[in-house]
């Protein structure tokens, strides 16, 4: 069912349940109203019936009866009847004998009016006092004119009810249709929305209801879309480039291995190139299937609280191994009366400063790295620093991309993968990483850590 036909029969539900609590309502209060004026009506016709037996004796019977069933207001199948106080009639008019039980006669005498219906009939009785006796006048009759109001206001609410019902389903279609075109639209664009054409959006036209905050919820999920699929192209098309580097010279280098002679110090040194070509091959893998890693599992990662120093001093010993001829300056604050800590992953936290140390070495001119410590009120600064070769232009905006390398970088073994990674880490532990430029002759990488803060 689709939602145009569900929200038709919500809407008809409810106009039928409506019109018909209206209807039965007012049928029902009209049938009491009839009621109350037709007793009204018998009590009216009893009064005037004890009025002429009791005070116009000259009259008689006979001639009562006459005048009761030819008078003007004489109602349908009238019938009265009056009882002394031994209950035995006195006076009958009408032409139907009714017949009363003791136990009615002694109700209209305990209630002094009772009024109530047998079949179409509609009676009521009194207790009439007259001379010191009690006397009881039953008036029974048909209410001819208002049953037969009642049947045609049954007809009328009947055909009118219909007609409503059927008016209201037409019209709430046709609204219910009207509210939904937009989303047909909304349907009509997204079906033209493939792999191919992701640039294709919602259009909202300036609708601030439920369906224009919808578009431009999917409009702004078809940005993430259609961001991350760039970058998932540009990821793939970068990876297949550095992996097939290596790849091509360790072929290469076997290939001359086969045709070379048997010079064992030729096939030395061409097993110590084709190894060094692996290493880097085997650091590319590991550094893509890490980064991987973070972005699918970057909301599972174990936290405990470690110290800044010390992780710090780790990361400068290892790089310092690594790169022997470097020289690696630690500056901390020493205003603190505590070492500054984290609430990070040690693994990941420790790989994000072997990168930003080791990328200041790398990229120095003088093989000199600054780094400096500073503890802020509610979060750590780290400074990496290092001084170029040669004034370059950065180009900020996307130098944290997967891949993507500096001017400088030509002379210098990598990939371009370090700093990528390097940002990853750092926003998963909701810390921030910005790079600065001083007078294109220094490099800074600026990180901030929250303070004892879980990630």
């Amino acid at each position: 069912m689709t939602i145009r036909t569900k929200m038709t029969v919500l809407f008809l539900s409810i106009v039928t349940v409506l019109l018909l609590v209206f209807c039965v309502t007012i049928y029902f209060l009209s049938d009491v109203y009839r009621q109350s004026e037709f007793e009204t009506r018998l009590k009216r016709e009893a009064l005037t019936a004890a009025t002429i037996v009791f005070n116009k004796e000259e009259v008689s019977p006979d001639l009562l009866k006459i005048l009761s069933r030819n008078q003007m207001t004489a109602l349908s199948k009238e019938n009265i009847v009056i009882f002394n106080a031994q209950d035995k009639v006195i006076y009958q008019s009408g032409l139907k004998s009714n017949i009363y039980t003791p136990a009615k006669l002694q109700e209209i005498k305990r209630n002094e009016e009772v009024f109530w219906e047998e079949g179409e009939v509609e009676e009521f009785g009194m207790t009439i006092r007259n001379r010191a006796k009690d006397y009881i006048v039953i008036v029974s009759a048909v209410d001819k004119y208002g049953l037969s109001k009642q049947h045609n206001l049954a007809i009328l609410l009947s055909f009118g009810s219909i007609l409503l019902i059927a008016l209201s389903a037409i019209i709430g279609r046709f609204f219910a249709g009207g509210l939904l075109k937009p989303m047909q639209q909304m349907i009509k664009e997204i079906d033209a929305i493939n792999a191919s054409y992701l640039s294709l959006r919602l259009s909202q036209r300036g609708n601030k209801d439920e369906l224009g905050q919808l578009a431009q919820r999917f409009n702004e999920m078809l940005d993430r879309l259609q961001k991350a699929f760039h970058k998932q192209r540009a990821f793939v098309s970068h990876a297949s480039h550095e992996l097939r580097t290596p790849l091509t010279a360790i072929t290469g280098q076997i290939q001359v291995s086969l045709l070379a002679n048997d010079n064992m110090e030729e096939l030395r040194n061409m097993a110590k190139s084709v190894l060094e070509d692996v290493n880097q091959l085997n650091i590319l893998t590991n550094n893509l299937l890490e980064l991987n890693s973070i972005d699918v599992d970057d909301i599972r990662i174990k936290a405990s609280l470690l110290n800044v120093v010390d992780l710090l001093l780790q990361a400068k010993s290892e790089v310092s191994q690594k790169y022997p001829e470097s020289k690696i300056v630690l500056q901390i604050d020493d205003h603190e009366d505590y070492l500054p800590e984290i609430y990070a992953n040690e693994s990941l936290i420790y790989s994000a400063f072997i990168n930003l140390i080791e990328n200041a070495v790398k990229f120095a001119s003088d093989q000199t790295a600054q780094i400096k410590l500073l503890t802020l009120k509610d979060e750590i600064q780290i400074k990496f620093q290092n001084k170029l070769n040669t004034p370059v232009n950065l180009n900020i905006d996307i130098i944290f991309d997967p891949f993507i390398r500096g001017a400088n970088s030509k002379n210098v073994k990598g990939h371009g993968v370090g700093l990528s990674l390097t940002k990853r880490i750092i926003d998963i532990h909701k810390g921030h990483l910005t790079v600065n430029l001083e007078e294109s002759e220094f490099v800074e990488f600026i990180l901030f850590l929250p303070k004892g803060n879980h990630p």
